[in-house]
């Protein structure tokens, strides 16, 4: 189980995932979601955990919704946890 403000490295694996596959660049989506590509960056990586506004606005420029972005992450940290056991 994580810490509750551990950052949620899934969630970061899901966001690049489906930018990468929409074409996109870290600077498209950064853009489009009003942050800086550094936060973008550092959100891919799993080093910094955004608050529910921030992933709704790259889930909108990724043109995603909220709950598909949720998804995603959730399906990659049962993932990871099933391989780590």
């Amino acid at each position: 189980m994580s810490l509750p403000h551990a950052p949620q490295r899934a969630l970061g694996r899901a966001i690049r995932q489906l930018r990468t596959e929409a074409g996109q660049t870290q600077e498209d989506v950064a853009h489009a979601a009003g942050i800086t590509t550094a936060s973008l960056s550092r959100i891919e990586v799993g080093s910094r955990n955004p608050t529910w506004g921030t992933v709704k606005s790259i889930a909108t420029g990724l043109g995603r919704t909220l709950t598909e972005v949720a998804a995603l992450s959730e399906e990659l940290e049962l993932r990871e946890r099933r391989r780590r056991s």
